[in-house]
């Protein structure tokens, strides 16, 4: 059903994963593990300047809070008008709500398919991924765009003794797919867990550094400043917006981490180092911008500002100055 995400996925992987092979074996763990980096920064690449978009449209819509505010609350109860005048507003500051959308909705599925296609590798069982085929049945059919070769060397990659495809919950009746006797479920819990607990303390710096940034604006006068009410319930859903990026997603991923296969927790490890970098780059580079664009405010003001001692030209008729109008 999700076939137009699993085959591109799959052939990108294995771009990769050749172009990696002219530099050192293509059997290794290593090289496999390569490629699914590579993956991670060719999809975070393509998707570094909608991250750009959405986060100068998240500033133009901070910008306009006090004016959606005033258009609430002059057509208060009339909710086709407030819906035209903010589209027109929206307009007027050329950004777009869903902006802020595209990111996540282009992550997920790459997500999803990537966990699809790294765990169809492995398709003895009945659990998973598992299709109940029989372990030479499974070493010799191919997997989306990968040969049953690919197939054979993905299997017996591993990680510290431990194959790419396993995981801390993978079935007992799983583990002969690799040919390993003495593959363990306490080595694959050795070799995960730690890759599981880097990705959640990942994933609550990176939140620790969009929420201290959103203090630092506040502190700085720049955020939303919306009043009474409005004021009260933002404050309230983005301090709990802020408890869940800090800590319930980062829990999430501790309590679900028995699921993800070491070479998924490479995909989501890279992908949190990524933006933990990108998140700092971006902050600067959005504050350069800032700061530009209030140094062409200013600089627009003193020019079009009368010279000091010069006199206004008085518009008003010889009768309106006569009458003092």
């Amino acid at each position: 059903m999700l076939n137009f995400i699993y085959w591109p996925i799959s052939w990108v992987l294995r771009f990769w994963h050749e172009v990696i092979g002219f530099a050192i074996p293509k059997d290794s763990g290593i090289s496999w593990i390569l490629a699914i980096v590579l993956l991670t920064c060719t999809v975070r690449l393509l998707l570094l300047k909608p991250m750009v978009n959405q986060m100068r449209s998240t500033r133009k819509m901070q910008e306009m809070q006090p004016r959606m505010q005033e258009i609430r609350e002059k057509y208060q109860g009339d909710q086709q008008k407030i819906a035209e005048e903010t589209q027109k507003l929206y307009r007027e500051m050329g950004t777009n709500p869903l902006a802020s959308c595209i990111v996540p909705l282009v992550q997920m599925p790459i997500f999803i398919g990537l966990l699809h296609v790294l765990r169809s590798f492995n398709r003895t069982g009945t659990g998973g991924a598992g299709l109940g085929m029989s372990v030479e049945e499974n070493r010799n059919t191919a997997n989306y765009a990968f040969p049953a070769e690919d197939v054979q060397s993905f299997l017996d990659a591993d990680f510290f003794g431990v194959p790419l495809s396993a995981y801390m919950k993978m079935p007992q009746e799983a583990f002969a797919a690799f040919g390993t006797a003495d593959l363990t479920r306490a080595k694959i819990i050795a070799v995960c867990a730690p890759l599981v607990i880097l990705c959640a303390a990942f994933t609550h710096f990176n939140a620790r550094i969009m929420i201290n940034r959103q203090e630092a604006r506040k502190a700085a006068g720049k955020g939303p400043k919306p009043q009474g009410e409005m004021a009260e319930m933002m404050q309230s859903q983005m301090g709990m917006m802020n408890k869940l990026m800090l800590w319930f997603f980062p829990v999430m991923i501790l309590a679900t981490g028995v699921i993800w296969h070491i070479g998924l927790l490479f995909y989501m490890l890279t992908n949190n180092v990524w933006t933990f970098f990108q998140s700092m780059w971006l902050n600067n580079k959005m504050d350069a911008e800032e700061a530009a664009e209030e140094a062409r405010k200013v600089e627009l003001k003193r020019t079009t500002a009368p010279a000091p001692g010069a006199r206004t030209k008085d518009h008003r008729t010889k009768k309106q100055r006569k009458q003092g109008k």
